[in-house]
């Protein structure tokens, strides 16, 4: 076995790597690397600019990703994606990340912010031996849903209508909806139209699973996002947001559900969100396992 390790290389990395993470996917509750579907919407939601991905770590066995070390949408915050027979690298990957994808504060320190999932206990361990400390108040969450028969009954209010972005793509309501239910202030910017058309043109973003709730007044008041990976038979939901004006009234609900059921009808087993809220366990959700930050500075 002989490990080496390099820059990442988006023009023939990005493809690879979500063939690995769907190869080192493991079925029930036990898959503590990332599910492809959020690799891609990585990429085209956050701004990463080329030398920001060349930092990102590369581990290959014989042409082979054994292994990946990475931000998401900033540095110092820092994810690893590791083979199951290449454990060993869990010390060397940290080392990289500390070297390659840490951040600097403004009195000159450096830090980072190690996500290590709570079924990982052994990198746990290599996180506590190099002076790292969880922090307990941070999790990031995973939650898994199956697919269950009978599917459950969809409801919407009277004057509510469920529809796909395949139905009604209007650019302006769904940048509308995203930007309102993410609870950002002011006035929509149309400016931000151009980023959702970004976002539609990842390779694997179908607009039949990307579903909206339409009010009795034509705007869309509920977006439910879902990617479908198939040789897994996986969900993944992504994002999901709700006007303020027209929340508690089951519109997310409906929406989520619309989608899982659509994914269920192409194949799916089993959906995870990267959430471990109260409105996904109303859903039929639960938590599988926990990610948490661990952090160094230096």
């Amino acid at each position: 076995m002989s490990v080496k390790v390099r820059a990442y290389r988006h023009s023939e990395d990005f493809a690879r790597v979500g063939d690995f993470l769907i190869a080192t996917y493991v079925p029930g509750e036990k898959s503590a690397n990332w599910l492809q579907p959020r690799w891609e919407y990585m990429h085209y939601t956050y701004d990463l600019k080329e030398p920001d991905l060349r930092r990102f770590g590369i581990w290959e066995d014989s042409g082979d990703i054994v292994g990946v070390a990475h931000i998401e949408d900033r540095f110092g915050t820092v994810y690893f994606e590791i083979h199951p027979d290449f454990t060993q690298l869990k010390l060397e990957m940290l080392e990289y990340a500390e070297t390659h994808l840490s951040a600097e504060l403004s009195n000159g320190r450096r830090h980072i912010r190690a996500f290590i999932s709570d079924i990982d206990s052994e990198f746990e361990a290599v996180a506590g031996s190099r002076g790292y400390r969880q922090d307990a108040n941070s999790p990031e969450y995973s939650s898994q849903s199956a697919m269950v028969d009978p599917f459950p009954q969809i409801i919407l209010q009277e004057g509510f209508h469920l529809k796909s972005l395949e139905d009604d793509n209007d650019l302006s309501k769904v940048n509308r909806v995203l930007y309102r239910g993410f609870n950002h202030p002011g006035e929509v910017p149309a400016d931000l139209i151009e980023f959702r058309k970004r976002v539609q043109s990842a390779p694997n973003f179908r607009k039949d699973l990307n579903i909206v709730v339409e009010s009795p007044e034509g705007e869309f008041v509920s977006y439910a996002g879902m990617w479908y990976e198939k040789v897994n038979r996986v969900a993944y939901v992504e994002p999901v947001a709700t006007d303020p004006d027209y929340r508690f009234m089951g519109l997310g609900k409906a929406a989520v559900l619309e989608g899982l059921r659509r994914c269920k009808t192409l194949g799916a087993s089993v959906a995870f969100v990267g959430s471990g809220q109260t409105f996904y366990e109303a859903i039929g959700f639960h938590r599988v396992f926990a990610h948490y930050p661990w952090i160094r500075y230096f």
